[in-house]
């Protein structure tokens, strides 16, 4: 479990994504990557925060940065979510939670008093030069896109 801090390299991952192939870190080199995990697919927060994403993906890149939603989904998953929202944010899957663990967002979470392990919903901001600039763990949805897209944009 990583205790990652501003300043960090980033893990370097490679992970399948949405419509097939992989993505990895290496693939954006040189520009910043917005990395943000995400609990599931086709639930209210992560539906609301991946359309944001989308929906600004034309600012991200204006502003030259990538953007990667992880979640322990299967890719199969991931293209049904991508179709019945139409989403632009590329989708990796994590489905053995190695990539969750790397940047420690793989924790116990309770609800209704029961405990599981899960994504803590968190989002990285990774540089040009592959190191970390921000971190926002615990991300309340609702502005959430817009906000990491300002740290961007006045890095």
């Amino acid at each position: 479990m990583a205790d990652l801090a501003i300043g960090d390299l980033a893990p370097d991952f490679e992970i399948p994504r949405d419509g097939g192939g992989t993505v990895s870190l290496k693939d954006h080199a040189g520009k910043p990557v917005v990395l943000y995990f995400y609990p599931k697919d086709d639930t209210s927060a992560c539906t609301t925060e991946a359309v944001t994403f989308s929906g600004l993906l034309p600012e991200f890149e204006k502003a030259g940065a990538a953007i990667i939603g992880v979640s322990p989904d299967t890719v199969k998953k991931h293209d049904k979510f991508v179709a019945k929202h139409g989403l632009s944010v590329i989708l990796g899957s994590d489905e053995d939670t190695s990539l969750a663990n790397a940047y420690g967002v793989w924790k116990e979470k309770s609800m209704y008093g029961r405990t599981y392990m899960g994504i803590e919903r968190t989002t990285f901001l990774i540089g040009a030069d592959g190191r970390i600039v921000k971190i926002w763990p615990k991300v309340k949805v609702a502005g959430h896109a817009e906000d990491v897209l300002k740290s961007l944009t006045s890095a």
